[in-house]
Protein backbone atom coordinates (compact mmCIF):
# COMPACT_ATOMS: atom_id res chain seq x y z
CA UNK A 1 0.00 0.00 0.00
CA UNK A 2 1.55 3.65 -0.61
CA UNK A 3 2.25 5.97 2.04
CA UNK A 4 -0.40 8.01 1.08
CA UNK A 5 -3.24 5.08 1.06
CA UNK A 6 -2.38 4.44 4.51
CA UNK A 7 -1.90 8.11 5.53
CA UNK A 8 -5.54 7.95 4.25
CA UNK A 9 -6.96 5.04 6.02
CA UNK A 10 -5.65 6.03 8.95
CA UNK A 11 -7.81 9.05 9.03
CA UNK A 12 -10.88 7.25 7.18
CA UNK A 13 -10.17 5.20 10.48
CA UNK A 14 -10.33 7.90 13.06
CA UNK A 15 -13.31 9.22 11.45
CA UNK A 16 -15.37 5.92 10.86
CA UNK A 17 -14.46 4.19 13.86
CA UNK A 18 -13.69 6.59 16.17
CA UNK A 19 -14.27 9.96 15.89
CA UNK A 20 -16.44 11.22 13.29
CA UNK A 21 -16.99 15.02 15.29
CA UNK A 22 -13.63 15.72 14.68
CA UNK A 23 -14.68 16.99 11.58
CA UNK A 24 -18.09 17.05 11.93
CA UNK A 25 -19.29 14.36 9.74
CA UNK A 26 -22.38 12.80 10.37
CA UNK A 27 -22.31 9.07 10.83
CA UNK A 28 -25.81 6.93 10.81
CA UNK A 29 -27.43 4.27 13.15
CA UNK A 30 -25.32 1.31 10.78
CA UNK A 31 -22.13 3.60 10.85
CA UNK A 32 -22.69 4.42 7.04
CA UNK A 33 -21.24 8.12 5.95
CA UNK A 34 -22.29 10.01 2.33
CA UNK A 35 -18.99 9.97 0.39
CA UNK A 36 -19.79 13.46 -0.81
CA UNK A 37 -20.09 14.61 2.82
CA UNK A 38 -16.78 13.09 4.21
CA UNK A 39 -15.17 14.74 1.02
CA UNK A 40 -16.84 17.99 2.23
CA UNK A 41 -15.94 17.91 5.97
CA UNK A 42 -12.72 16.34 5.48
CA UNK A 43 -11.63 19.29 2.96
CA UNK A 44 -12.95 21.90 5.66
CA UNK A 45 -10.62 20.20 8.11
CA UNK A 46 -7.41 21.28 5.43
CA UNK A 47 -7.56 17.02 4.00
CA UNK A 48 -7.87 16.80 0.49
CA UNK A 49 -9.91 13.72 -0.40
CA UNK A 50 -11.88 12.58 -3.77
CA UNK A 51 -13.81 9.78 -4.97
CA UNK A 52 -11.56 8.19 -6.66
CA UNK A 53 -9.17 8.46 -4.31
CA UNK A 54 -11.19 6.89 -1.49
CA UNK A 55 -12.29 3.92 -3.80
CA UNK A 56 -8.27 3.31 -4.23
CA UNK A 57 -7.56 3.28 -0.72
CA UNK A 58 -11.21 0.87 0.52
CA UNK A 59 -9.86 -1.48 -2.51
CA UNK A 60 -6.60 -1.49 -1.87
CA UNK A 61 -6.28 -1.77 1.83
CA UNK A 62 -4.93 -4.95 2.62
CA UNK A 63 -7.16 -5.39 6.01
CA UNK A 64 -10.21 -4.48 4.21
CA UNK A 65 -11.02 -2.35 7.02
CA UNK A 66 -13.92 -0.64 5.08
CA UNK A 67 -17.07 -0.95 2.66
CA UNK A 68 -18.89 1.25 0.28
CA UNK A 69 -22.42 0.57 -0.04
CA UNK A 70 -23.60 -0.92 -3.32
CA UNK A 71 -24.98 2.13 -4.61
CA UNK A 72 -21.41 3.53 -4.03
CA UNK A 73 -22.63 6.73 -2.37
CA UNK A 74 -21.79 5.94 1.16
CA UNK A 75 -18.84 4.38 3.06
CA UNK A 76 -18.20 2.63 6.52
CA UNK A 77 -15.80 1.04 8.38
CA UNK A 78 -16.43 -2.96 8.81
CA UNK A 79 -15.75 -3.48 12.24
CA UNK A 80 -12.86 -2.05 15.01
CA UNK A 81 -15.55 0.80 16.47
CA UNK A 82 -15.47 2.62 19.97
CA UNK A 83 -18.40 4.39 18.55
CA UNK A 84 -21.57 2.46 19.09
CA UNK A 85 -22.82 1.61 15.83
CA UNK A 86 -25.13 -1.37 14.93
CA UNK A 87 -23.39 -2.83 11.60
CA UNK A 88 -26.69 -5.25 10.95
CA UNK A 89 -24.34 -8.73 11.58
CA UNK A 90 -26.61 -11.55 12.93
CA UNK A 91 -24.74 -13.97 15.34
CA UNK A 92 -23.27 -16.88 13.63
CA UNK A 93 -22.03 -20.03 14.83
CA UNK A 94 -17.91 -19.86 14.87
CA UNK A 95 -15.28 -22.45 14.17
CA UNK A 96 -14.16 -24.85 16.87
CA UNK A 97 -11.14 -22.36 17.38
CA UNK A 98 -10.12 -18.71 16.09
CA UNK A 99 -7.00 -17.11 17.07
CA UNK A 100 -6.08 -13.63 18.69
CA UNK A 101 -2.77 -11.90 18.23
CA UNK A 102 -1.41 -9.57 21.01
CA UNK A 103 1.83 -8.43 22.32
CA UNK A 104 3.75 -10.30 25.46
CA UNK A 105 3.19 -7.27 27.44
CA UNK A 106 -0.44 -7.99 27.68
CA UNK A 107 -0.15 -11.62 27.94
CA UNK A 108 -0.03 -11.54 31.99
CA UNK A 109 -3.63 -9.50 32.19
CA UNK A 110 -5.22 -11.22 29.31
CA UNK A 111 -4.13 -14.56 31.29
CA UNK A 112 -5.79 -13.37 34.57
CA UNK A 113 -8.82 -11.27 33.25
CA UNK A 114 -9.44 -12.96 29.52
CA UNK A 115 -9.73 -10.77 26.00
CA UNK A 116 -12.04 -7.39 26.81
CA UNK A 117 -12.87 -4.80 24.20
CA UNK A 118 -10.66 -2.18 25.68
CA UNK A 119 -12.80 0.71 24.78
CA UNK A 120 -13.83 -1.03 21.16
CA UNK A 121 -17.37 -2.79 20.58
CA UNK A 122 -15.94 -6.08 20.03
CA UNK A 123 -12.84 -8.61 20.75
CA UNK A 124 -11.32 -8.97 17.51
CA UNK A 125 -10.40 -12.85 16.67
CA UNK A 126 -8.81 -14.31 13.60
CA UNK A 127 -9.71 -17.56 11.84
CA UNK A 128 -5.63 -18.25 11.15
CA UNK A 129 -2.47 -18.06 12.89
CA UNK A 130 -0.90 -15.72 10.58
CA UNK A 131 -3.09 -12.95 10.82
CA UNK A 132 -2.86 -13.29 14.53
CA UNK A 133 0.98 -13.11 14.34
CA UNK A 134 0.55 -9.70 11.86
CA UNK A 135 -1.85 -8.41 14.54
CA UNK A 136 0.46 -9.15 17.34
CA UNK A 137 3.54 -7.90 15.42
CA UNK A 138 1.68 -4.04 15.11
CA UNK A 139 1.77 -4.04 19.20
CA UNK A 140 5.03 -5.78 20.21
CA UNK A 141 6.71 -8.61 20.18
CA UNK A 142 4.16 -10.94 19.02
CA UNK A 143 2.15 -14.02 21.16
CA UNK A 144 -0.79 -15.84 19.38
CA UNK A 145 -3.24 -16.91 21.83
CA UNK A 146 -5.91 -20.09 20.48
CA UNK A 147 -9.57 -18.96 21.54
CA UNK A 148 -12.03 -22.19 22.28
CA UNK A 149 -14.23 -20.68 20.11
CA UNK A 150 -16.68 -23.62 20.11
CA UNK A 151 -16.80 -24.58 23.40
CA UNK A 152 -17.36 -20.06 24.13
CA UNK A 153 -20.38 -20.69 21.07
CA UNK A 154 -21.74 -23.73 23.29
CA UNK A 155 -21.39 -21.50 26.44
CA UNK A 156 -23.84 -19.29 25.04
CA UNK A 157 -21.46 -16.52 23.85
CA UNK A 158 -22.56 -14.89 21.16
CA UNK A 159 -20.28 -14.23 17.96
CA UNK A 160 -20.06 -12.20 14.72
CA UNK A 161 -18.08 -12.32 11.68
CA UNK A 162 -17.56 -8.94 9.87
CA UNK A 163 -17.70 -8.13 6.08
CA UNK A 164 -13.60 -8.77 5.90
CA UNK A 165 -13.96 -11.90 7.85
CA UNK A 166 -13.00 -10.72 11.11
CA UNK A 167 -15.11 -12.63 14.26
CA UNK A 168 -16.40 -10.53 16.46
CA UNK A 169 -17.24 -11.18 20.38
CA UNK A 170 -17.84 -9.34 23.30
CA UNK A 171 -15.14 -10.93 25.69
CA UNK A 172 -13.32 -13.45 25.96
CA UNK A 173 -13.08 -15.17 29.32
CA UNK A 174 -9.76 -16.83 30.16
CA UNK A 175 -10.48 -20.09 30.71
CA UNK A 176 -10.83 -20.23 27.26
CA UNK A 177 -7.34 -19.51 25.87
CA UNK A 178 -3.87 -21.23 25.28
CA UNK A 179 -0.87 -19.58 24.08
CA UNK A 180 0.32 -21.34 20.99
CA UNK A 181 2.84 -18.41 20.65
Amino acid sequence: MKKEHIKISKFLSLVLRHKPDVIGLKLDENGWALIDELICCAAAGGRSLDRELIKEVVATNDKKRFSISPDGKMIRANQGHSINVDLGLSPIMPPTTLYHGTATRFLESILQKGLRSSGRNHVHLSSDHETAVNVGQRHGKPVVLKVESGAMDSDGHVFYRSENGVWLTKLVPAKYLQVIR
